[in-house]
């Protein structure tokens, strides 16, 4: 396609988004009021309006995501909640509902969310027929995959780069429902990914007791940057509504510094203030996932919580502190942790004192811990404070041209504002003059531009005082950015209003797992040729249903694949056993190498 390309940053709130902004996104994506897949990272109209204003100075887009199953009485909410949101300046919306597409929907940028399932050319084809603007594909697809999809659609494709792992595809997971009516295409996931299990066959047998075995590491596809870009993808997506704004300021700054030698939707240059490091914030160890096909090291199954940069292993321990050999240099209040019989513990450290390569480490509580024992930092209270209090800024280049008459400015996207000189007394000194003008406009200061050259084609100057001339530039400024302002409404308006016109469904199956929860998405189904046999799992639960269909195989993660393990055992019944004694049955799918758990 060879389309700019799209840092897609996400915001649990105001004060996220503008940070995912200034540190180099170039769109971001927020929850509205009610009716997005976070419950807990909704936001109020005003607050968005806040982000649209800000994001359209640097042609940053705004997306909200709109992409959970909704109830009949939902709709008429929606409804006008689009035209708000329209209102405000949002530019798409991130859909998964299919009774949306019954609405009228105001001239958006629509995303087909990866809650939609989204993993071959037939589905994708269908949103690019059905007039979408953009899919979102499931996690677990390799390059070739992607590459496929990408080379035979003209729709734009986006993918997930970096943070956490559903285990299960995306809007086919009904685990949280099932054990707990907390329903994760409701917006309501309990995680229950995350907890506890022992995994155990038919005749009682213990493979793995008390372990996270369904907890996946989180997704880093930094290495394959590169790769997504030469198979077609256009926008590379942070995952990330539940995360803090440090995460966001830190994980945006990486990203974007990779993507910096291509050409990208939004405008601007990036000035920071610290240096991005991924390994420092929030992750549960990283991995590229399917990428590369094998989806080897996916998983943890010791801890679902962060554990951190590994700093040394324990030389002795004490009642008052704990020496270690490390090159790292540690801090006061930092967060350090280690596992003590497969429990991951932790501590902040109170004082440190260093002698060469041994750092006596004196903690805020009693630490039993072993010699040898590996000690990780999961908290870098130095690194933290950097985030915390950076002044990192984003700015627009503009070159300055004074003339005779008139000083013109225009920005790296060709916007343009001048201002006259009217009248004022000619400078004796043009020399000296010229220097107190290059000096004074440099000076941007917190404005959200910078000066990429200044041009003098004039045969004198003005007398102006400095303070005219620092006038003269903060006028000139407020100008060309209610210019910038005005080209954006423009470009804004020419997107033409969707009219979503049913075409046939490629059908693979027509059960609970199309997710139709209300009536007009039924009738959807229907005129794209699908009759639904089934209602949502969250209309009325369904006995022996798939509750999670996965890549993550527990065979394979304990070598019980059935094409490697021993014959005796490729047939055994094998089963989940959560921490309240309830059995959850296991099947395997060895064609398509997937795991699905029962009931």
């Amino acid at each position: 396609m060879n389309k700019p390309l799209e840092l897609l940053a996400p915001a649990k709130d105001k004060k996220c988004a503008i940070s995912a902004i200034n540190c180099g996104a170039d769109a971001i994506y927020i929850g509205a009021p009610a009716f997005g897949a976070r419950r807990n990272a909704s936001n109020t109209l005003d607050d968005i309006k806040e982000v649209v204003e800000h994001a359209h100075k640097f042609f940053v887009r705004v997306y909200v995501a709109l992409n959970t199953i909704l109830k009949d009485e939902d709709l008429n909410s929606v409804q006008k909640m689009l035209y708000k949101l329209y209102e405000i300046g949002v530019d798409g919306i991130i859909v998964q509902d299919f009774g949306i597409f019954t609405l009228d929907i105001p001239p958006f940028l629509i995303s087909a969310s990866t809650q939609c399932d989204i993993r071959d050319v037939e589905k994708v084809k269908f949103f690019e027929k059905l007039g979408l603007d953009r899919v979102i594909l499931a996690r677990e697809l390799p390059l070739r995959k992607i590459k496929e999809i990408c080379s035979s659609t003209n729709i734009e494709v986006e993918t997930f780069v970096h943070g956490a792992l559903c285990v299960c595809y995306s809007g086919q997971c009904y685990l949280s429902y099932a054990l707990g009516s907390r329903s994760a295409n409701r917006g309501e996931c309990a995680q229950p990914c995350r907890k506890k299990y022992t995994l155990v066959d038919e005749d009682g047998k213990i493979y793995a007791k008390n372990k996270h075995l369904l907890s996946l590491k989180d997704f880093c596809a930094a290495p394959y940057l590169d790769d997504l870009v030469n198979c077609g993808v256009v926008s590379f997506k942070i995952e990330g509504r539940l995360k803090d704004e440090n995460y966001v300021k830190n994980v945006c700054a990486y990203y974007n510094l990779l993507l910096d030698k291509y050409k990208r939707v939004s405008s601007g240059k990036v000035f920071y203030d610290f240096k991005p490091n991924i390994n420092k914030t929030f992750n549960r160890g990283y991995c590229s996932y399917f990428l590369d096909d094998k989806g080897e090291n996916i998983y943890n199954f010791d801890t679902p919580k962060q554990v951190g940069e590994f700093v040394g292993c324990v030389c002795s321990c004490t009642k008052n502190f704990i020496e270690i050999k490390t090159k790292n240099k540690i801090n006061r209040q930092d967060g350090l942790c280690y596992f003590d019989n497969n429990n991951l513990c932790g501590f902040l450290v109170n004082r440190v004192e260093y002698e060469n390569d041994i750092i006596r480490i004196f903690p805020n509580s009693v630490q039993k811990i072993k010699k040898g024992t590996k000690i990780f930092r999961n908290f870098d209270f130095e690194f933290d404070k950097q985030l915390k209090n950076s002044k990192t800024k984003r700015q627009i280049g503009v070159r300055l041209c004074v003339n005779d008459d008139k000083i013109c400015a225009i920005d790296e996207d060709e916007c343009t504002f001048e201002l006259n000189f009217n009248d004022c007394t000619l400078a004796c000194d043009k020399q000296k003059m010229q220097a107190i003008f290059e000096t004074q406009l440099k000076k941007t200061g917190g404005s959200d531009f910078y000066i990429q050259a200044i041009e003098f084609n004039c045969s004198n100057l003005p007398f102006l005082k400095v303070s005219q001339i620092n006038s003269l530039r903060r006028e000139l400024f407020e100008g060309l950015m209610l210019v910038r302002l005005e080209k954006y409404k423009k470009i804004r308006a020419k997107r033409q209003k969707k009219k979503i016109l049913p075409v046939k469904f490629p059908l693979k199956n027509n059960d609970y797992r199309l997710n139709v929860h209300n009536k007009a998405a039924k009738e959807f189904y229907r005129m794209c040729q699908v009759e639904c046999s089934e209602d949502s799992y969250e209309t009325k639960k369904i006995n022996n249903a798939e509750l999670m269909r996965t890549k993550h195989c527990l065979r394979r993660a304990f070598d019980l694949c059935r094409k490697k393990c021993e014959k005796n055992l490729r047939n055994k019944r094998l089963f989940l056993i959560d921490e309240n004694g309830g059995k959850i049955e296991l099947e395997f799918d060895c064609k398509n190498c997937e795991m699905v758990l029962k009931f």
